[in-house]
């Protein structure tokens, strides 16, 4: 018992109690701030090593749906013209707004219908589809029921089924092996139902976009109602995204 205590007060206070305002190492990195300066003539450096094409210059403007929040175009750029934030609110509800310009000093989604919020407002349960990731994102989503993040304490929880569920979230790029495996779960879900794309590869196919072996035509059938960007996204990204969203 001596032994646990002493365990238990070495660890400290493992709760996050202020999801909307935590500190982050300085490594961390969050929404992109593009300074209002120009390139300098026939620079592309940040284009040429970004992997997933997510950089567009004249003027520069990063797509974070591409994005894998990797530091080289901060790294490469002479004039210091992009630069990783700390902000972890980059949820949005239409996918236009993931596109970063130098005038975007914040993104949030548009707090969801009046409908939505009377049927999910107070409790939301949510089946996720791992549709051919790399475990990345499904790990960060896993970690939102531990005592750091307790999702539960929201309203908000993942449950294993779909019959059991109020909407998906998805993560991978979406294989062709797991397209028709996605859609048989998505129709299980009993309407009305949310959907939710978690990470770089679900909302665009990330590093894996240009490749024969996915099949992405199911997305372009539905309504999509969060886009959550990152390679994984942080857990708090998905917790305020939500909250936002539901207006908590």
């Amino acid at each position: 018992m001596n032994q646990a205590i002493k365990v238990r007060i070495l660890q400290g206070d493992p709760i996050i109690h202020d999801v909307r305002n935590a500190q982050f190492p300085l490594l961390y990195r969050g929404l992109p701030s593009i300074e209002d300066k120009a390139c300098p003539e026939s620079c592309s450096k940040c284009l040429d090593v970004c992997p997933t094409d997510a950089i567009k210059l004249n003027p520069v403007q990063i797509d974070l749906g591409l994005c894998v929040f990797c530091p080289l175009c901060e790294e490469v750029c002479p004039e210091k013209i992009i630069h990783y934030t700390q902000n972890y609110h980059t949820s949005v509800e239409v996918r236009e707004k993931l596109i970063v310009k130098k005038e975007t000093k914040f993104i949030t989604p548009e707090i969801a219908s009046e409908r939505i919020r009377k049927y999910f407002g107070k409790s939301l349960k949510l089946r996720q589809i791992s549709a051919g990731g790399c475990n990345g994102c499904e790990l960060e989503l896993n970690a939102l029921s531990n005592v750091n993040f307790d999702l539960g304490r929201y309203g908000i929880e993942f449950v294993a089924s779909p019959r059991h569920a109020d909407g998906v979230v998805i993560t991978g790029p979406i294989t062709e092996k797991m397209s028709k495996a996605l859609e048989i779960c998505y129709e299980a879900v009993p309407n009305p139902k949310v959907v939710i794309l978690f990470g770089a590869c679900a909302i665009s196919g990330g590093v894996f976009r240009n490749s024969d072996q996915i099949q992405r035509k199911f997305l372009e059938e539905i309504k999509i109602d969060l886009f959550i960007p990152g390679c994984p996204p942080h857990p708090l990204t998905f917790i305020n995204g939500l909250l936002d969203w539901l207006e908590k």
